[in-house]
């Protein structure tokens, strides 16, 4: 084909423009082609969006974060849990309770401090909760379950009967906050035996779990 039958094809607007291929590199062609590219123009906007669009976000003032996660609230304070509870310092190992359905499971924590009274002998060097006093905390706030009027279990004559499958997956340690869930799975009123399931977190994770038999008794 002839050099002169190639065309270049501007529609910068609704008027076509044909410019012959010799001209193609000349000023005028330049200066049309920096109008047709009008894409890149609005491109750049589109960058300058995005740019607006970060400086506003770094913008705005983070949390700090002593706002950022709400307390736990508290459905059962200590003075209620010890009217509940016949346990006393330092054997109560329960400070509030959460959650709480009557008659069927209660969940409640246990803050852990370095002055806890277990600490000085386990570890020193290594303040770690003993597995035991996770295992009684635990039956505690199963306790609290038990010893409700729509359970109808006595105060002055419960007790903590066994326990069964109980794993231990991570330690704690002074200034965890054990979050303890106990749910009645079978009640044997006739026989006075309870059957709970129990897990034990801290944040995300499990730190114990088990079966645990309760045995609750008349007044007499």
């Amino acid at each position: 084909m002839a050099a002169s039958s190639s065309v270049f094809t501007a529609s910068s607007s609704r008027n076509h423009a044909t410019i012959p291929l010799h001209q193609s590199l000349s000023p005028p062609l330049l200066r049309s082609s920096s109008v047709a590219f009008r894409p890149k123009r609005r491109s750049s906007s589109l960058v300058l969006c995005s740019t607006d669009e970060s400086k506003s976000t770094a913008e705005e003032k983070e949390i700090p974060i002593e706002l950022r996660y709400e307390a736990f609230p508290t459905v059962m304070d200590i003075n209620k849990i010890q009217e509940i509870l016949p346990h006393r310092f330092p054997f109560l190992l329960v400070d509030r309770v959460i959650e709480y359905t009557a008659g069927v499971s209660a969940v409640a924590i246990k803050n852990v401090t370095i002055n806890d009274n277990f600490f000085p002998g386990h570890f020193p060097e290594r303040p770690i909760m003993p597995g035991v006093l996770m295992v009684e905390a635990m039956a505690q706030v199963g306790g609290i379950v038990m010893l409700q009027p729509e359970v109808g279990g006595s105060k002055s004559n419960f007790f903590f009967a066994g326990i069964d499958k109980v794993r231990f997956r991570k330690p704690v340690i002074a200034g965890d906050t054990l979050v303890m869930r106990m749910t009645l799975v079978k009640l044997q009123k006739r026989f006075g035996i309870a059957k709970m399931e129990g897990k034990a977190y801290v944040g995300n994770s499990v730190v114990c779990e088990g079966e645990f038999l309760m045995a609750m008794g008349k007044e007499e």
